[in-house]
């Protein structure tokens, strides 16, 4: 929070280049025909411009007006240290010293508020202004500050008004009732007309509201010590810094909130306690006073009855002396008669007085029989009372002892939420360990990658040089390879038609009989050492395979080409004459026939059987995957896993 300026600057503010410059102060605000003068004095190119701008008077504010300001930011100012101090003392959990930032720094604004609008004494050295004199005064609103004005007093090290009043503070802070002396000062502003002036923060509302603010601070526990602390020279500075908004602070949890919430029901509670133990102890003063005046009460009405007892007496001896003398004046003669008139008449003035004193201590024994049935009534309410503050202070203490349990409860919890936090920060820390771990090995494979990427750009480098090398011999192949088919297809195609012809009784007939024109043309082909299936010297000359390898550039073996052409006149000489040598598979034994061909692999050249050879693996000679013998999967797939990345 940012406070507002209390005073104005006297350095103008520029306003915007135009024709005639106006400066704007602080506060002061341009009226819309200012504004429309300023737009139709904007310059041409060709007036020229002033060199110095000619300033306006300043405008200034109303006394007043400033001193609500700097109330405004004081109490701000205040609510801001005060809550900063609760919330840091809460969180640190332990009883404050005069070393803690926060609580020097709510000393300072305290300070800043006390002396606001205080009225400066002449002096010959100057004006002098302390706030020593408004807190001297508590001691007479409040009979408890004696006890804090007389240490501050006696103090060895304090020299001047403000040190005594810093001193002041720090002690009403300890003993927690710095709220309470705060209001009592406050509500005497006629005591306090005499050290503030009229518009200051401690003779406005401002004051009350910080004072009210105060009484958070109770559930404080500060320990200051004076011996030896310089209070006099101090600098009371106020430290905007720790007051600056922070954003990397989260809010609070719940369970923050909740504790907090319990701790303020503790200290309203216990500030509760308080006052009802001090009103009892009111209560209890009151009683006993009344009961030392019943029992003086008692005491008197018991010496009035003894007074009434021994004037009842005094008056029957009296009627008796009185009726005995009648009776002798009635027998004795007139001129006794006469001589004891006088006697009579003294014997009657007397019984009058005694008569009228009478009357006065009856009077006076009802006046002290109403005033003790009052005192009694007054006992039986306060009897009363006491009770209902007794069970209020039952039912308080046990909501203290459902808060402790409450309390207690939810520090297990926060235990235990503690505990699964460690948990999940050592199960985070294992799992960023393997993720490192995993992405080690990830750049393992990427580099793996990238190898095989290189290798198989160079293979196919390679095949595309085998390619552009043998191109014309695999052309010169793939033709042979089709007229060799489109002759078997011709072969088979009479070979069916002759078996067609032939009838049930010519099956016992020779089959050389029944050969068909271009079949002997054939065999006499095959006898005279001419093979059909021959064009170069790199074709392997087995009729039984599937795939012919053509040959490879260089003895390198990198390029193979596949020609699924079987050769028709071995079949044609195994179904004429029978008499062709069976192949067999170089793994399980098994012999080959015109069903059952035998697989030439791509890696090793030996011939297998279908069920030896079910495997395709993408081989360094080819771009598309080969069939190979069991032996060489296996061989070419352990290879593979253990070729370096």
């Amino acid at each position: 929070m940012e406070l507002q300026d209390t005073e104005e600057s006297a350095a103008p503010r520029e306003a915007p280049a135009c024709g005639s410059p106006v400066f704007l102060y602080p506060g002061a605000r341009r009226r819309p025909q200012q504004r429309r003068e300023e737009r139709q004095q904007l310059p041409n190119d060709s007036e020229p411009q002033p060199l110095f701008p000619i300033p306006l008077p300043p405008v200034k504010k109303h006394p007043n007006y400033l001193m609500a300001n700097e109330r405004m930011n004081l109490m701000n100012m205040a609510k801001l240290s005060i809550k900063g101090l609760i919330e840091s003392a809460l969180n640190l959990g332990r009883t404050l010293d005069s070393d803690y930032a926060p609580l020097q720094q709510f000393f300072v604004v305290m300070e800043h508020c006390l002396k606001h609008g205080l009225k400066g004494k002449k002096t010959f050295l100057g004006q002098n202004k302390s706030f020593w004199g408004p807190l001297e005064l508590v001691e007479k609103l409040v009979p408890e500050a004696s006890e804090i004005t007389a240490s501050v007093k006696d103090l060895p090290g304090l020299k001047t008004p403000v040190g005594r009043g810093r001193a002041w503070l720090r002690l009403a802070l300890m003993q927690k009732k710095l709220s309470e002396y705060m209001k009592a000062l406050i509500n005497r502003k006629d005591l306090l007309g005499e050290f503030y002036e009229a518009n200051a923060l401690m003779m406005e509302e401002e004051g009350a509201i910080i004072a009210g603010l105060l009484v958070g601070l109770n559930v404080i526990d500060a320990n200051f010590c004076m011996k030896g602390e310089d209070l006099d020279s101090q600098v009371g500075v106020i430290d905007f810094s720790m007051y600056l908004k922070d954003g990397s602070i989260s809010k609070c949890s719940e369970g923050d909130g909740q504790i907090t919430a319990i701790l303020d029901q503790k200290n309203y509670v216990e500030e509760l306690n308080r006052q009802l133990s001090a009103t009892v102890n009111n209560l209890q003063a009151k009683v006993d006073a009344f009961e030392k005046s019943n029992t003086k009460l008692t005491e008197e009405l018991a010496v009035a009855n003894n007074r009434i007892i021994t004037l009842q007496e005094e008056m029957e001896r009296v009627k008796e002396e009185s009726s005995y003398i009648l009776e002798s004046n009635r027998k004795g003669n007139k001129q006794d008669r006469t001589a004891d008139g006088q006697s009579l008449s003294e014997v009657r003035k007397h019984l009058k007085e005694e008569t009228q004193l009478r009357l006065d201590v009856e009077k006076e024994l009802e006046v002290q029989i109403g005033m003790r049935q009052e005192m009694e009534l007054a006992m039986k309410m306060l009897e009363k009372d006491v009770c209902e503050k007794q069970d209020a202070l039952v039912a308080l203490r046990q909501q203290v002892d459902d808060l402790r349990t409450l309390k207690h409860d939810l520090a297990l919890k926060l235990q235990s939420s503690d505990i699964a936090g460690k948990q999940k920060s050592d199960l985070n820390s294992r799992l960023e360990e393997k993720t490192n771990q995993m992405a080690a090995t990830i750049k393992q494979l990427e580099q793996r990658l990238r190898q095989a990427e290189r290798d198989r750009q160079s293979a196919q480098e390679d095949n595309r040089l085998f390619k552009q090398e043998f191109g014309d011999k695999i052309a010169s192949l793939q033709l042979e390879m089709e007229q060799l088919r489109k002759q078997r297809s011709q072969i088979e195609l009479e070979l069916k038609l002759e078996r067609n012809k032939r009838s049930p009784i010519h099956r016992g007939t020779p089959e050389r009989k029944c050969t068909p024109p271009s079949v002997r043309e054939t065999q006499k082909k095959q006898q005279n050492g001419f093979q059909p299936g021959t064009v170069s010297s790199d074709r392997p000359q087995n009729a039984e395979e599937e795939s012919v390898t053509m040959g490879t550039a260089e003895g390198k073996g990198d390029a193979v080409l596949l020609c699924k052409a079987p050769s028709c006149t071995e079949d044609v000489q195994d179904q004429l004459s029978g008499t062709a040598v069976p192949q067999m598979c170089q793994l399980c034994q098994a012999e080959g026939s015109l069903v059952q061909r035998k697989i030439l692999c791509k890696n090793c050249g030996g011939l297998f059987c279908a069920a030896c050879s079910v495997n395709e693996l993408p081989l360094p000679s080819s771009i598309n995957p080969e069939r190979v013998c069991n032996p060489c999967h296996k061989q070419l797939i352990q290879q593979y896993s253990t070729s370096p990345s």
